[in-house]
């Protein structure tokens, strides 16, 4: 190495030395990005499983409403149907007061 620095010109064995430097300092920067990319990906997966999880609970609820609206649909004279009717439509709302 020494050799080589009597060879080399002074301002040429300057811009050898820079580059160096400045190639040190972009592998630095890739690996910030590297961690801050890998940042990103775990706040994107959190998201996505908050998202699934708030349209599971969204389906659910759709579930429940539907449920509601069928029974209070339903019409009969039977009072023993009348009031499996009733109380199926108490532990629909029930459900759906729970998930609010």
């Amino acid at each position: 190495m020494r050799d080589l620095l009597h060879v080399i010109q002074s301002p040429l064995r300057y811009h050898v030395y820079m580059a160096r430097g400045w190639e040190s300092k972009t592998a630095e920067d890739q690996a910030e990005d590297h961690i801050e990319q890998r940042a990103e990906a775990a706040k994107a997966v959190s998201r996505k499983a908050v998202t699934a999880a708030d349209a599971v609970q969204s389906r659910a609820r759709q579930i429940l409403a539907l449920k509601r609206e069928r029974i209070l649909a339903e019409k009969t004279s039977s009072p023993v149907r009348r009031a499996a009717l009733q109380a199926a439509l108490q532990d629909v709302e029930a459900e759906l007061r729970q998930m609010v």
